[in-house]
């Protein structure tokens, strides 16, 4: 009953307090949202204010910050910066500045070929790059072409020995690596033959003419009563057709030219060759390996019959003698005495037929 009693009287003073306290809520509500939508966090972590007017109206020392978070029940004030905080600009593009270009691929080159080991050396004050090749030949051999100076030294051989090889033919090498790039520089100046019917061909160490006409079917002939090589094209035939059509020509006729030639000379030098095939190479007109192979550039059809000849003797010769010493030399000046003129001929004539193949 006391307990009864003692709830009756504490009933009004409860119902007054929480009357008190439902209307003291809705306001502490207010001040804390207020509080917090004021203040949002900034990169560092530390408050930021969110609207602009904010910054300029308060203080502009450091305690703004700690006063604003002191308690809830207070009226919130703003947060500024410090005078020394680093406000970062606002980020700008310039879109009138062009992309930066991407590094182009390198430019694909081709492997070295089999057997080759590319060096370089330091002689006097150039250095000499050249391109080593093993062979079971008995000497050291030095070869002059586009691609600049090509070793043939024998396995047995060090580098140490082939460098002193290369060194004491120093003058040698560099007078002919200097020959080798202006004929090449005078070669490249020639104006291109234009594939036209009418066009003039070197051929044998004359000219022929390039007739061209409309026909059923592709077809090529030579008259040589006319010295003319006649062309039948369809409809829609290209420059490039042309072209590579008269190449085929010049081909098949150094095949057959260069095989009889051989022939003539082989019993002349006293060699017998295994075999014999065609080059397109740059400007190397012949060669001869270890094993009597010889090939022979399908290009000196352009040149005259005697200058064929010197080449093909050249290349017998080296079945005998792999090197270019005083005994080869004699083993070609016992079947083509002229042949010192021949070379000089051969030199000076590659320079100046105009560049029908690349």
């Amino acid at each position: 009953m006391d307990r009864i009693r003692n709830a009756r009287h504490f009933a009004p003073r409860l119902q007054r307090w929480l009357d008190s306290l439902a209307k003291d809520r809705p306001a502490a509500q207010d001040q804390s949202i207020g509080g917090e939508t004021s203040r949002q966090p900034d990169l560092s972590g530390a408050a930021s204010a969110a609207p602009s007017s904010a910054i300029s109206a308060a203080p502009s020392d450091s305690s703004a910050i700690s006063t604003s978070t002191t308690s809830a029940t207070q009226a919130p004030s703003s947060p500024s910066f410090p005078s020394s905080f680093p406000i970062p600009a606002p980020a700008t593009v310039n879109l009138l500045r062009p992309p930066v270009p991407l590094r182009r691929p390198d430019p694909v080159v081709a492997p070295p070929l089999p057997g080759l080991d590319k060096r370089q050396l330091l002689v006097g004050e150039f250095i000499l790059e050249y391109m080593l090749r093993r062979s079971p030949r008995n000497s050291i051999g030095f070869m002059i072409d586009d691609d600049g100076l090509r070793v043939t030294a024998p396995k047995r051989c060090t580098i140490d020995d082939i460098e002193n090889a290369i060194r004491a033919k120093r003058n040698w090498i560099m007078t002919k690596l200097d020959e080798r790039r202006q004929r090449r520089a005078a070669r490249l100046e020639k104006p291109p033959v234009e594939w036209i019917d009418g066009a003039r061909l070197p051929y044998l160490g004359g000219e022929i003419t390039l007739r061209l006409y409309a026909a059923a079917r592709n077809r090529t002939e030579f008259d040589p009563a006319t010295q003319e090589l006649r062309m039948g094209l369809v409809p829609g035939a290209t420059e490039l057709l042309v072209r590579e059509r008269v190449k085929n020509w010049y081909m098949q006729q150094a095949e057959g030219l260069f095989e009889q030639r051989l022939d003539l000379y082989a019993p002349r030098v006293g060699v017998q060759y295994a075999s014999f095939s065609l080059s397109s190479a740059g400007t190397r007109w012949g060669s001869c390996t270890v094993g009597r192979v010889i090939r022979l550039n399908w290009k000196l059809l352009q040149y005259s019959l005697p200058l064929i000849d010197y080449v093909v003797a050249h290349e017998l010769a080296h079945i005998l003698e792999m090197n270019h010493s005083p005994r080869f030399w004699a083993h070609v000046e016992r079947v083509y005495p002229r042949y010192e003129e021949a070379k000089q001929l051969l030199r000076r004539r590659s320079q100046e037929l105009p560049v029908l193949w690349t």
